[in-house]
């Protein structure tokens, strides 16, 4: 029969009971059931016959901590945090350029808000990661919409923004009713009168920005940017790390404004977004930008947004064909498709200088794809793409 073993509540009831009969060696009864004395005593005195949960371990908490900072700060911590959303990090920061005296750790400000039931410890494992960050401002913009959001008044708010990939820098944040190409463009032809125009300007795949085409892999709204001289990157598909710094801007808008209000309209929408807006590029301390703000690493582009597209041209000996409304050019006896984005539009073609037989084609000063004549031709009717790796 195997040996019983008792509950530790089972023995403190046996000791307390045991060491109230009368005769008994309290310190040789300590010794059996292997307490200290000290230990026996309290027991016997916490004992309550009438209540055996008296026995129960109690909180090692203390009664009281001197050291735990004030209400007054505890409400200056609260009161910044209802208004931005931020972490210990960042409240103290804040609460340093507001000028508060002492100002308190960053530790501090969690324990505040985690005493308060306001915010709760990370439980995600942390992960090592690698940073990849342009060399100056404007050398590439990141732009997306954020997931969309049922407002008050039946409709839909789909948040639109772009970020500068070297200082982090918010260029826009507009609520939008749709995701229509001429949405988009109006936003970004805002910022570009007010910014200048960036080097390149990294997108998802879908609409407006990647093409439908399984051919061409541009659109009207790409194409428009071709002219102004801005380079259209896209991240790869399904692999949305590509455009870390937008998507961690989203989950950050989310959390800090998304998620506190109750939307009403776009009005309410547009009101509360430009006040974040200032917020996180002025006020809001940026952790990857060692605690400085946004504002402090970003200045606007040498290149001005001009009045007008300027005018396509191409060197002198390049043969330049207006492209056909359904995307398709005659060259060599075959038919090349282009793509319907360049419709109407002048397409250069000039001979390639590594190889004979192959021609470069181009759309202003940008490269699109080649054609190669000395591949089999097709039938006469059939289309071939220029873009090798479309």
């Amino acid at each position: 029969m195997p040996w019983h073993t008792p509950s530790l509540m089972s023995s403190r009831l046996e000791f307390v009971s045991l060491a109230a009969q009368p005769g008994i060696s309290f310190r040789q009864l300590c010794a059996r059931f292997q307490i200290s004395p000290k230990t026996g005593y309290k027991w016997r005195a916490r004992y309550d016959p009438a209540d055996p949960s008296t026995l129960q371990d109690r909180s090692r908490r203390p009664q009281r901590s001197p050291t735990q900072s004030s209400a007054a700060v505890a409400h200056q911590v609260l009161a910044l945090y209802q208004e931005s959303g931020w972490g210990g990090r960042k409240l103290r920061l804040g609460l340093r350029d507001r000028g508060v005296t002492p100002v308190p750790a960053a530790s501090t400000c969690t324990a505040i808000l985690r005493r308060h039931g306001v915010y709760a410890a990370r439980t995600e494992p942390t992960r090592p990661f690698q940073r990849f960050c342009r060399e100056h401002p404007n050398a590439l913009w990141q732009m997306d919409f954020k997931g969309d959001f049922p407002m008050q008044d039946g409709r839909r708010c789909h948040p639109l923004s772009a970020l500068d990939d070297h200082s982090r820098f918010n260029l826009f944040l507009v609520p939008c009713s749709n995701q229509t190409g001429a949405t988009v463009r109006t936003a970004l032809e805002d910022a570009l009168r007010h910014y200048g125009l960036p080097d390149q300007i990294l997108c998802d795949n879908g609409a407006p920005w990647g093409s439908a085409e399984p051919i061409c892999p541009y659109t009207t709204f790409t194409v428009w940017l071709l002219r102004l001289g801005v380079r259209v990157l896209h991240g790869r598909p399904y692999h949305p790390q590509t455009q870390g710094k937008q998507e961690r801007f989203h989950r950050t808008l989310k959390r800090e404004l998304l998620s506190r209000h109750t939307w009403r309209d776009l009005t309410h929408c547009t009101r509360e977004f430009q006040a974040y807006r200032e917020r996180y590029n002025c006020q809001r301390p940026h952790q990857s930008l060692a605690d400085d703000k946004p504002v402090e690493h970003y200045r606007p582009s040498v290149r001005a947004m001009p009045a007008s597209l300027p005018a396509i041209e191409y060197p002198v000996g390049t043969d330049v064909r207006i492209l056909r409304p359904a995307g398709f050019l005659t060259f060599g006896q075959q038919t090349w498709y282009v793509g319907r984005a360049f419709a109407g539009l002048p397409i250069g073609l000039r001979p390639s200088p590594q190889a004979d037989g192959q021609w470069q084609v181009c759309f202003d000063h940008h490269p699109l794809g080649t054609i190669d004549l000395t591949s089999p031709r097709q039938p006469k009717h059939a289309l071939r793409s220029i873009y090798t790796n479309p």
